[in-house]
């Protein structure tokens, strides 16, 4: 009878029946890759046994989860380097340009600000009037700065000529803090860009070596269940 008929498995080389055969052309193309690896002189035109086919599938799956092993090691080991390249990046930049400066930039930055508010504006005004209201109305006595208020006027110069280079120096700082942001912008946009890139490798990564990988497990349970099926049905 055919059933009886017995052929050699081209892997251990035992004579068995057809039924305890698949052919060597129903392989699946991973699975002869490594079976051409280990039996240079395997063919198609043969036969393999299930039991030995087994044994091949199940060390194409070991290969592929170690595979995806290494490959997410390594990914680990790029999201380290690529933290600890983010390091550097200033937590507070503010913080880091205030720690820097002098105790008179730190007060030229003060009298500038107090320069440009309406607390300023409103002491001037008022030491003004009172300069004013004294010297008009010690003017029957002994002002120490009669009309016109030269004094006054050299006091207003003075004042002026040194609030210029301090207002100066403190837009100075500011134009440097600004290019401190600028700089601190570009780097947090290449760092970002750098992490958008990386997330887009995970993602191909998962769409294409992952998804090509579990196609060919799914193949392989495939043919797993249509074996088991052939053995049970007469």
């Amino acid at each position: 009878m055919v059933d009886q008929e017995t052929f050699p498995c081209q892997i251990c080389g035992e004579q068995k029946r057809k039924t305890d055969l698949v052919s060597a052309e129903l392989i699946h193309t991973p699975i002869i890759d490594i079976i051409t690896r280990e039996h240079p002189t395997w063919s198609l035109q043969g036969y393999i046994c299930h039991t030995d086919l087994n044994r091949l599938r199940k060390e194409y799956i070991r290969k592929i989860l170690e595979k995806e092993k290494n490959e997410y090691a390594s990914l680990r080991e790029t999201d380290k380097l690529t933290v600890t390249e983010g390091d550097h990046l200033p937590k507070n930049i503010n913080v880091e340009f205030e720690r820097k400066l002098t105790f008179g930039e730190h007060l030229s930055d003060k009298i500038a600000g107090f320069a440009g508010s309406w607390s300023f504006i409103a002491v001037f005004a008022g030491i003004i009037f009172l300069w004013v209201a004294l010297n008009s109305y010690m003017l029957l006595s002994r002002p120490f700065d009669p009309y016109p208020y030269i004094l006054l006027n050299l006091v207003l110069s003075v004042l002026t000529a040194v609030q210029a280079p301090v207002i100066i120096m403190s837009q100075n700082r500011q134009e440097m803090r600004d290019r401190l942001h600028a700089e601190r912008d570009y780097t947090v946009s290449i760092h970002t860009d750098s992490e958008i890139h990386r997330l887009h490798k995970k993602i191909d990564y998962l769409m294409t070596s992952q998804g090509q990988r579990l196609m060919e497990i799914q193949n392989i349970q495939v043919e797993l269940m249509e074996e088991e099926l052939a053995l049970k049905t007469p």
